[in-house]
């Protein structure tokens, strides 16, 4: 997938929402994590945040109090894809193999993995002593059926690899073995909805289980509200050894990003997931909060219905892409902390072509003359869909209404509450709408299947963009090898969806969390969730 951030970010990102060892992980870096983040039991314990402000040493305990904008209304790992639900299902569930804040793949709850020369046989060994919440062992039958259920419901991140068998060759061992090679599996792997969870349900139905989950994270369920606040309590049983270091972590719904903000200073949390970009700076330089970043897989974008009367006649969509100024956009709204975006796939992602694409750039003659191609040489009126309560979507969205005015097209733009946005779009309900995509996983395939597949899940990220000769590459891209022969096939498709535009990419966002300046060891991962278990707040 590409996770979707509906709020942004995901999304938004809805979200949303990727979801994305590779061997060639080059560019795959982006951090702008203090220090690389170690598997095992002793990761960094001071990533991403300026603690210059206060010396004092770091205190175990407490409750960590984050501010998000949409609530948590499911922990179905293989249902959801949003970022409100994936960044709290990965707090409870964890998979065979993560990525660290690198994007790097490491071992996870499997203590070593290993993949045949012919790419069909992959077989993983657990770590010693690892036990669910409950003080249950987990063992490779548990694994068995976590992946199994994963593939009989499908779901928005369905596993695409053609599964032979799944096999628990002892309690510790577990072998799956593919019909065909599928490049992207190991990096799929990684995915929150790859998450293990006890055999059976731990013998209660699925409703009872997914209303109090059990599984092996940092953290467990304590109080919930689906329309309100969450409260996770620390796992006493969590496998490294003496984190998380706080007790108690409550996700609190903020659902505007002023508020929040306020909220921050006035120490009312401790941190805050939707920071706009144009606050960053302020926030960084705030007495008592500073930010944690890190560079991220998600390519913020304007997307285009193809089944709305204007958005399916290309020439309209590349016209508004030649009128609009990526450069300045990005330059505007982002204050540094973005790059301009060529190409659907993030530097940070294995492939990607930003820097060699022949993108559709600023040129308001050639947009003009594009139009007059179209069936509406004339220009025409039309909506933006955006999702209320994000100030940087906002101003996204008056600059391409000041840009498509200049060819002609009249774009009213339809703000609406971030519950309605993911419902209309989810039903094509949209002519444009500005959302962010993002992997969730550091592989290609993440963000392009997401995005590009017609007959997928999202049907290629609700746009229900349709190219047979994409769809072909996309599915050679995913049984070609890591090497040069797959760059050469991502690089043609990804050149095809910049002469088609079915989305253009705006900018690549860092991940920016505002926090108080009292934390310590949060780790910022470039799916833009976090890693709470080294997180200490200084007295």
């Amino acid at each position: 997938m590409s996770k979707f951030n509906a709020f942004q970010r995901k999304t938004f990102w809805v979200g949303s929402l990727v979801v994305l060892l590779m061997v060639v992980l080059a560019g795959c870096s982006g951090s702008k994590n203090d220090s690389a983040q170690n598997t095992g039991t002793n990761q960094s314990a001071n990533q991403g945040t300026d603690t210059s402000k206060n010396t004092e040493p770091p205190a175990t305990g407490g409750t960590f109090t984050y501010g998000r904008p949409a609530s948590v209304t499911s922990f179905d790992l293989h249902n959801q894809i949003t970022a409100n639900n994936a960044f709290a299902i990965d707090k409870v569930f964890e998979p065979l193999v993560a990525f660290d804040s690198e994007g790097k793949i490491v071992d996870w709850l499997a203590k070593s993995h290993t993949i045949s020369t012919d790419g069909l046989t992959y077989t993983f060994v657990l770590r010693d002593g690892l036990k669910f919440s409950n003080g249950t062992e987990v063992t490779a039958e548990d694994a068995v059926f976590s992946i199994q259920r994963h593939l009989t419901v499908g779901g928005p991140l369905a596993i695409a690899a053609q599964v032979a068998s799944l096999k628990a060759e002892d309690a510790k061992t577990l072998v799956i073995t593919l019909k065909e090679p599928y490049t992207p599996f190991i990096s799929e792997l990684t995915n929150f909805s790859n998450g293990i969870l006890p055999n059976k349900f731990g013998g209660v139905t699925e409703e009872e289980f997914f209303k109090n989950p059990i599984g092996t994270g940092p953290f467990v369920v304590e109080k919930w509200d689906p329309a309100g606040d969450l409260t996770f309590s620390k796992n006493p049983n969590y496998w490294q050894e003496g984190k998380p270091y706080i007790d108690k972590l409550v996700y609190k719904l903020i659902e505007d990003d002023s508020q929040a903000i306020n909220q921050l200073k006035a120490g009312e949390v401790d941190g805050i997931e939707t920071l706009a970009l144009g606050n960053a700076n302020e926030v960084k330089q705030g007495p008592d909060t500073t930010v944690a970043t890190n560079g991220s897989w998600v390519t913020e974008q304007l997307f285009f219905n193809t089944l709305d009367k204007h958005f399916s006649d290309i020439h309209v969509r590349r016209a508004l892409a030649l009128a609009l100024d990526r450069d300045g956009l990005t330059k505007a709204l982002t204050f540094g902390y973005a790059q301009v975006a060529n190409s659907l796939l993030p530097p940070a992602i294995p492939y990607n072509t930003n820097d060699t694409i022949k993108a559709l750039n600023h040129d308001e003659a050639a947009a003009k003359a594009e139009l007059a191609k179209s069936k509406f040489p004339d220009g025409f009126t039309t909506k933006l869909l955006v999702a209320s309560g994000n100030s940087t979507r906002a101003q996204e969205a008056q600059i391409i209404q000041a840009a498509a005015k200049t060819i002609g097209i009249n774009i009213e733009i339809e703000s609406v509450e971030l519950a309605s946005f993911r419902e209309r779009f989810f039903a094509y309900d949209f002519s444009a709408m500005l959302n962010s995509g993002q992997a969730d996983s550091p592989e290609a395939n993440s963000i392009l299947a997401f995005q590009t597949d017609p007959n997928g899940f999202s049907k290629s990220y609700w746009t229900h963009y349709t190219n047979d000769e994409v769809t072909k590459l996309l599915i050679e891209g995913q049984k070609t090898l890591d090497g040069a022969e797959r760059g050469d096939i991502y690089a043609k498709l990804q050149q095809i969806l910049a002469d088609e535009v079915p989305y253009i990419p705006l900018y690549y966002p860092d991940i920016i969390t505002g926090v108080r300046s009292s934390v310590e060891g949060l780790v910022v991962l470039p799916n833009g969730s976090l890693r709470f278990e080294d997180v200490r707040i200084k007295k």
